[in-house]
């Protein structure tokens, strides 16, 4: 990959949502939006290696892309007075005056969540035009077919173009029955932030730091949606250790072998304070406050020893009932063998296994490779991380789990 290419992508990555969230707010089209943007970043692509990189990369694929809108609409013959005060606005306004502004992020994502969309649609559409995520991307991380995230985000475009679906935040009464889709989209773009699913990193803070972000600005929409403070707290707990799950050379750092003073105890006060006002709202704990409980039982902990592993047990088991998942058991699997040994841990993973859960995921036999490892198992075990290691996407976690396979 050229540096130029490397460029573009880290732009796209960092930029792409503010960027589409504008052309949809210019055009009224998401689809369209996000087609104006790929075109800019092929431009990008054949115009950056001659004249260099913008001072503002962002303003410059915007307004190249509000540019193509205009032409297409000079091509049309639309010249109406919405052409023509977008043409003058564009001609007095410079590349570094252009600011980003959340509001059009946030609706941004409300549009990708609209419900005339299938929640896989949602999802699919908004993890594309909100985090800049390939299609390759987001297929592992959906642990679906990259087909099947092209057709589905193909057809959440022109659903809502055929719809006419207005680029605008829906009105307050609408907001909770919308709240679910949003939600889940915002936690699988942190997840891909905080485990990036592939490449060379093992956290990509941008995507990270931006579905924090959203979630915070939704908990000041929606002060009386516990799951919402839920999520925002879970965000808040897992962001903290940034700081400590990367070493220098790029390589991930566990959590046994983390340097807890690196973690920030002003972020995991920000965490606690928003799971107790999850709480205060009165109507039990979610999906996302369950979650955040567990983070926090991690976050307070002086370390893996000291760590309360038989209430994150319980808190898993009631994440289990309400929100039952193979990832949910196998990580109840992970605590239970802190909190009563291997043995017990690995009659959960094997009774997974012989579902066919996680087929063709590393998690289940990574976790399987250290169990038996614990147990003594030792030949058994090495070939359960050269499985995981195989089946592994980011180039960070392949070698962590060869490296464990070599270790035996």
């Amino acid at each position: 990959m050229s540096d130029i290419q490397r460029t573009v992508d880290a732009v796209w990555r960092i930029e792409s949502a503010r960027i589409v969230a504008t052309l949809a707010k210019m055009t009224g089209d998401l689809g369209l939006a996000e087609d104006l943007a790929q075109e800019a970043l092929v431009d990008a692509l054949t115009q950056w290696p001659e004249s260099g990189v913008p001072h503002n990369a962002g303003a410059w694929l915007t307004a190249v892309a509000k540019r193509k809108a205009i032409d297409d609409w000079r091509r049309r013959q639309r010249l109406d007075e919405r052409y023509r005060t977008i043409a003058h606005n564009l001609s007095e306004a410079s590349e570094d005056e252009w600011q980003p502004l959340d509001d059009d992020v946030i609706r941004l994502v409300f549009t990708a969540c609209h419900p005339v969309l299938s929640r896989e649609a949602q999802v699919a559409l908004t993890l594309r035009v909100v985090a800049g995520l390939t299609t390759q991307e987001i297929a592992r991380l959906l642990l679906v077919p990259v087909a099947t995230v092209q057709q589905r985000i193909v057809r959440a475009k022109k659903t809502l173009s055929a719809a006419h679906v207005p680029f605008e935040a829906p009105e307050p009464g609408e907001w909770t029955a919308r709240l679910g889709a949003v939600l889940g989209v915002v936690y699988l773009v942190f997840t891909e932030g905080y485990a990036a699913t592939s490449g060379d990193r093992w956290i990509r803070t941008e995507i990270a730091n931006e579905a924090l972000r959203l979630g915070r600005v939704l908990a000041g929409l929606l002060p009386g949606e516990p799951e919402v403070h839920g999520l925002v707290a879970l965000m808040e707990f897992q962001a903290s250790r940034f700081g400590a799950r990367v070493a220098g050379d790029g390589s991930p750092i566990l959590l046994a072998e983390q340097d807890r003073a690196r973690w920030d105890h002003a972020q995991i006060k920000r965490g606690r304070a928003t799971l107790e006002r999850a709480d205060a709202v009165g109507r039990g704990r979610g999906n996302y406050a369950l979650q955040a409980a567990i983070a926090e039982c991690h976050a307070i902990a002086a370390s893996i020893e000291k760590t309360d592993w038989d209430r994150i047990v319980l808190l898993y088991e009631a994440l289990g009932r309400l929100a039952p998942s193979p990832v949910v058991e196998l990580n109840r699997a992970v605590a239970v063998s802190m909190a009563s040994g291997p043995a017990d841990a690995l009659a959960i993973v094997d009774r997974l296994a012989s579902h066919g859960e996680l087929r063709g995921s590393h998690l289940l036999p990574s976790v399987r490779g250290e169990l038996l490892a614990r147990l003594g198992r030792t030949d058994e075990a090495r070939a359960e991380l050269i499985t995981a290691a195989g089946l592994a996407t980011n180039e960070r976690e392949r070698a962590v789990l060869s490296a464990k396979a070599a270790a035996l």
